[in-house]
């Protein structure tokens, strides 16, 4: 499950409840968005305030015993490697090893220039922080354990850094078309680099209606759509599926029980 982190009906509370909700059901994992700078550009969809995942994840870690925690995902460009490193080691020791690390390049520009990253250089420095990232777990001083590391995105680019960096591919709310297409380039860019596929980690909508879109995505729709997605996913072969209940509107924030009985209605169905 992805849980908001952000918004104005988001608190301490807020996010306890989600935790508790979350393992209660029986999920298996929980996991939390990323941005630095509430920028204006960031702001509009993701407004204040926002959590900063690896504090916000340590201290559910404390309040939960079961699920794991994860970013999905982390803007690899906004921090040093050597402190992505440490500070996800440190989740991942004090959790218990419940911690897996998704990463990506970003978005936001206004973000980036407030943090002094170049734009244009996000792709290579995502490859770095991973790669530093890897070499410093090697560290006994790091207790770093095996820290998954999903890689988000869809263009080729994003494609050849999971092959060759990443353990799980996380692309984020496809259509099945597109998600299709993408699974497709993926297989031809692991041949083409003779590596196997890595394992798959979409994350996908969970927005209930009886009007679901022309082009709807995935996890967008009836239930027994829902529930479809979930299963062709599966015989896709996908290890993980991390259910989004944020379709846009801040507002949403205020009334987690939507998405909660939702959450409820999907894992029965799913027994």
């Amino acid at each position: 499950m992805n849980v908001p982190n952000f918004g104005p009906g988001t608190s301490p509370g807020v996010l306890r409840d989600w935790a508790r909700t979350v393992e209660g059901l029986g999920f298996d994992m929980l996991l939390m968005s990323d941005h630095v700078v509430v920028t204006p550009d960031v702001a509009e969809q993701y407004p204040a305030p926002f959590y900063e995942p690896f504090t916000a994840l340590s201290w559910l870690a404390g309040v939960t015993e079961r699920i794991t925690l994860g970013t999905t995902v982390l803007i690899a460009p906004y921090r040093h490697p050597l402190l992505v490193a440490r500070m996800a080691a440190n989740l991942a020791d004090l959790s218990g090893g419940r911690f897996v690390l998704g990463v990506g390049i970003g978005w936001a520009r206004q973000e980036f220039a407030a943090l002094g990253v170049p734009f244009e250089r996000r792709g290579k420095l995502t490859d770095e922080l991973i790669t530093t990232v890897r070499e410093a777990w090697q560290d006994e001083g790091y207790r770093a354990g095996d820290i998954p590391i999903w890689v988000g995105g869809h263009s080729d680019g994003a494609l050849r850094r999971v092959v060759r960096l990443g353990d799980a591919w996380h692309p984020l709310r496809q259509t099945p078309a597109g998600w299709r297409e993408a699974l497709a380039r993926l297989e031809v860019v692991a041949a083409a680099e003779n590596r196997p596929r890595p394992s798959l980690a979409p994350r996908i909508m969970l927005r209930l209606t009886d009007e679901p879109p022309e082009n709807r995505r995935l996890g967008e729709g009836t239930l027994d759509q829902v529930v479809a997605d979930l299963e062709g996913l599966r015989a896709d072969g996908a290890h993980a599926v991390v259910l989004d209940p944020f379709a846009g509107d801040p507002e949403e924030t205020r009334h987690p029980d939507v998405a909660w009985h939702a959450l409820a209605a999907v894992r029965k169905e799913l027994r």
